[in-house]
C-alpha cells in the first residue's frame, strides 16, 4: 500500500495524477448498496462483516476512487459498547436514554477487553474489505469526542447543541468524564481497523465548528489527542476533519492529525497559510456542484486543485458528504476527469 497515490499524498509526496475519495461515498447514494440493505437496519448492517465489506467496495468498484472509506457510522462503537441507539430514517442517530448527569456517566458500561472482544465483527470485516480492495486502501474511520459526545447528550441530531454547550460550562467535569469515555470508545475503533488492516484513518467531527476556538482548547482537544494516540504508535497517517471549522484548522492539527480534511467553506490556499508548510490538506469540492451542470464541476474540479497546488500533499474529496440523492454516474464521471489532470505543482 506505501505506493499507492493516497498515502504518498497523505506523507506529503505528490503523485503524478490527483488522487481522489469522497466522504459517504459508500451507501445512500448507489442502487446497489440500497437493493443489498434492504430488509436490514443501518447499524445492523454496519456489525455484519460481508455486508460492510461490500458496501464499502462498491463505490471504489463504481467509481474508481483511489480509496475505500470503511462502511460504518459513528454511533456505531457506541451501540458495540451496550447502549441503546439507532438510526431513524429522515433523522438520523437517536440515543435511548440522553446522557445528561454524573449518573448518567457513571453508568456507561466500561471499555475493558470485553468491548475489544466485541470489535470483532469489525475486525472481520476490515479483513474482508481490505482482501477484495487488493492494492487500493482502505481508510478506517471513527467520530471525535465532541461529536458522538453531543449526540448522547442532545439524545439525536442537534442544531446548535445548546445541551452540550451548557454541560461543558455548566459541569466541566462531567463533561471531561464523558469526553474521557468517548475518546477510549473512538480510540479503541480506531485501533482494531488499523490493526486488522486499514492503511490510514480520519477523526470525523462533524460539529464541532459550534464551538469557539477557546471552548475547543480548553474542553475538545485533549480528548480528540486521546482518541488519536490510539493509533500514533502505527504507521498510518490520521486525517482530522470538522465541518464549519476553519478558526479551529491550528488546534485541531495539535489534536495529533498528521493531515487535515478541509470543508468547502475555506479555500485550500487560505487553509495552508493557516497551517505549516508541510501538512498534506484533503477537500474540498463543494457538494453543491453534485447538482449543476458538469462546466461548473469541472471548473469546480480545476479550482480546488489550484488552490491545493501549493500543499506538500493534496488529496481531493468534496467539502462534506455525498448527499444521499446525488447522481452515482456525476461522481464516477468526476474521479474520471480529476483522474486525467495533471497535478497541478505551485
Amino acid at each position: 500500500m506505501g505506493d499507492s497515490s493516497l498515502l504518498r499524498e497523505l506523507r506529503g509526496e505528490r503523485a503524478d495524477t490527483p488522487t481522489v475519495w469522497f466522504m459517504r461515498q459508500a451507501g445512500r447514494s448507489l442502487p446497489e448498496y440500497r437493493t443489498l440493505r434492504e430488509g436490514t437496519t443501518m447499524l445492523d448492517s454496519c456489525v455484519r462483516p460481508d455486508m460492510a465489506a461490500e458496501i464499502t467496495v462498491q463505490p471504489v468498484r463504481r467509481h474508481q476512487v483511489d480509496a475505500g472509506i470503511f462502511f460504518s457510522d459513528i454511533v456505531v462503537p457506541a451501540r458495540i459498547a451496550g447502549l441503546g441507539v439507532e438510526i431513524k430514517p429522515g433523522v438520523g442517530p437517536v440515543f435511548d436514554h440522553p446522557i445528561r448527569t454524573e449518573a448518567d456517566v457513571d453508568a456507561l458500561p466500561p471499555l475493558d477487553d470485553v468491548y475489544d472482544a466485541a470489535l470483532a465483527p469489525i475486525r472481520e470485516a476490515v479483513g474482508l474489505t481490505v482482501a477484495e480492495l487488493g492494492t487500493t486502501p482502505l481508510i478506517g474511520f471513527a467520530g471525535a469526542p465532541f461529536t458522538v459526545a453531543s449526540y448522547m447528550v442532545e439524545g439525536g441530531p442537534s442544531r446548535d447543541h445548546l445541551r452540550t454547550r451548557a454541560l461543558m460550562r455548566s459541569q466541566p467535569e462531567v463533561w471531561a468524564r464523558l469526553a474521557a469515555w468517548v475518546a477510549e470508545l473512538s480510540g479503541r475503533f480506531l485501533r482494531a481497523q488499523v490493526l486488522a488492516g486499514a492503511s490510514a484513518v480520519q477523526l470525523f467531527d462533524s460539529w464541532v465548528g459550534a464551538l469557539s476556538e477557546d471552548m475547543y482548547v480548553s474542553s475538545v482537544q485533549p480528548h480528540s489527542a486521546a482518541a488519536l494516540a490510539h493509533v500514533a504508535d502505527l504507521p498510518v497517517p490520521r486525517i482530522h476533519f470538522g465541518v464549519g471549522a476553519a478558526h479551529l484548522l491550528a488546534p485541531m492539527l495539535g489534536a495529533g492529525a498528521t493531515a487535515m480534511g478541509v470543508d468547502h467553506r475555506l479555500r485550500l490556499d487560505q487553509a495552508l497559510d493557516l497551517l505549516p508548510a508541510d501538512i498534506p490538506v484533503q477537500g474540498n469540492i463543494d457538494p453543491a456542484v453534485l447538482f449543476t451542470s458538469e462546466e461548473v464541476r469541472f471548473a469546480e474540479a480545476r479550482a480546488v486543485l489550484a488552490a491545493g497546488s501549493a500543499a506538500s500533499g493534496h488529496v481531493v474529496n468534496l467539502g462534506h458528504g455525498v448527499p444521499p440523492d446525488a447522481d452515482p454516474q456525476v461522481l464516477t464521471d468526476l474521479v474520471s476527469f480529476l483522474h486525467e489532470q495533471g497535478t497541478a505543482r505551485a
